[in-house]
């Protein structure tokens, strides 16, 4: 499966085992990584280059990604989404076991070295609180609550860099539906190998 999709996945399940998913939107922050090394080493020369008061000229992604960001450079299909965007859907549908969930992503390349990012908002079939939202998530398998209302603390790509778990937190009600939590996670997507992830999915669904 597509990185970003399974960390979105990991923290879906644990929280369809409770309440019926009816759609999800996620926005991803997708690092230099998952292009890369060359993309990784091209954001740290042309990170200096800028620095140095230089211009920076991209060679490996289509944008220079220094101090910058723009939107997945997968190739544009017919409808407006971009290949990584409609991957991602589809392959969450299919891990989920749910091919008529309605879901909306938007992928943009962030200039981070490694781990992606993503903002995820999810409606459920009836409420489900917070609570029972961040009980879940810090019991199961593959994931991590970091979570500090009172200090602003919440996961940062350098919270997961090299190591497996996904972090989530700001888990908080959409102020707009009373259906609907919203999460912030990030994850690095180079540890969590495919044979791991499928592990800690089906122990989840």
């Amino acid at each position: 499966p597509n990185c970003t999709t399974i960390l979105l996945t990991l923290a879906l399940a644990p929280l369809a085992a409770l309440r019926p998913l009816r759609r999800v939107v996620v926005s991803t922050y997708q690092s230099a990584s998952g292009a890369g090394a060359r993309a990784m080493e091209e954001l740290r020369q042309l990170s200096r280059t800028v620095l140095d008061g230089g211009e920076a000229r991209s060679e490996v992604l289509p944008h220079s990604l220094a101090f910058n960001l723009f939107l997945h450079n997968s190739p544009l299909q017919a409808n407006g989404y971009c290949e990584e965007e409609l991957k991602m859907l589809n392959e969450t549908r299919k891990i989920m076991q749910l091919p008529e969930l309605s879901l909306s992503a938007t992928c943009v390349r962030v200039p981070v070295l490694r781990a992606h990012s993503e903002a995820v908002n999810i409606e459920f079939e009836a409420p489900l609180s917070v609570a029972e939202a961040r009980a879940a998530l810090a019991q199961a398998p593959g994931v991590e609550l970091i979570e500090d209302f009172e200090t602003n603390r919440f996961p940062m790509p350098t919270d997961v860099t090299g190591r497996d778990p996904v972090a989530v937190g700001r888990i908080r009600q959409d102020l707009s539906h009373p259906q609907a939590l919203e999460l912030w996670l990030c994850g690095d997507q180079i540890r969590k190998g495919a044979a791991l992830n499928a592990v800690q999915i089906a122990e989840l669904l």
